[in-house]
């Protein structure tokens, strides 16, 4: 009886076995397929939750360190949302508040006494208004400020959860939006080549749902969150790319320079 008793236990164990190892092999072919190889299945791989390493090596300038050269230089990319902004017949613009957000947050800048290589700002006005202010504060000339037609604000990818609008209005916001702003990611995110000698600092100055975009795919967190983060007006997030490829995030929205009573994070509302 006991070893019959023995067998059964075996056999059993054996079924479990060749189940999970069935199991596994069907597991990994999925994987197969949601992850395919070449440059697309690399891009989704970045969103799989492991780090992919060589998430930036596309680009020309950094082939040398696909041949295992590197730099020892850190990339700094400081982003920053626009001020309050009111909509009207003439466009977007700050409104007096926002240009005193605007104004304390280049007072921040300063403070932080970095040596900026590189001013970018988004071609709508509320971004150039800002980023013109900031200037101003950070004393540097205002042709050093280039405008660039990938950071205007848009729908960066499906949310989750999604925003208030018909399925439909959201498909083809993203549709529209979606490529242009993953372009922005691929031109100003990627680290140091081997030629760099010393740290870089880029400033962008930009809107809430692009920086949030950019932050998860630098980080390689999914996108699809981004809807839920959060940024306030004139608000500064620092993000390092190292050498090695990683990226730390070294603060996100900071606003606390501001009083409390000029804190804000929407459009305010139309007059009735």
């Amino acid at each position: 009886m006991r070893y019959s008793a023995l067998w059964r236990s075996v056999g059993a164990m054996s079924c479990g076995s060749l189940i999970t190892y069935l199991t596994l092999r069907l597991l990994d072919g999925q994987k197969s397929s949601i992850f395919p190889s070449g440059e697309e299945g690399e891009a989704k791989r970045e969103l799989s939750g492991a780090w992919l390493h060589h998430w930036d090596l596309r680009k020309p300038q950094l082939q040398k360190v696909s041949n295992g050269a590197e730099s020892s230089a850190l990339r700094h990319i400081i982003l920053v949302r626009h001020g309050e902004y009111t909509k009207t017949l003439n466009g977007s613009h700050l409104t007096e508040l926002g240009r005193r957000q605007a104004e304390r947050t280049g007072q921040r800048l300063r403070e932080m006494d970095l040596s900026w290589d590189h001013v970018v700002a988004s071609t709508m006005p509320r971004a150039e208004e800002t980023a013109m202010i900031i200037l101003k504060q950070l004393n540097l000339d205002p042709l050093k400020m280039k405008r660039c037609t990938l950071l205007p604000e848009g729908t960066p990818h499906p949310g989750d959860p999604p925003a208030k609008r018909s399925a439909r209005s959201l498909e083809l916001a993203y549709r529209r939006d979606g490529p242009r702003i993953e372009a922005a990611f691929r031109r100003y995110f990627f680290r140091a080549s081997p030629e760099q000698e010393h740290d870089s600092y880029l400033l962008i100055v930009g809107h809430s749902n692009v920086i949030r975009y950019l932050i998860l795919r630098a980080l390689q967190l999914p996108p699809a969150a981004w809807t839920r983060l959060n940024l306030n007006h004139g608000s500064i997030t620092w993000l390092t790319v190292w050498p090695s490829g990683y990226v730390t995030l070294r603060c996100l929205g900071d606003s606390g320079f501001m009083p409390v009573t000029e804190l804000t994070h929407r459009r305010p509302s139309s007059p009735a």
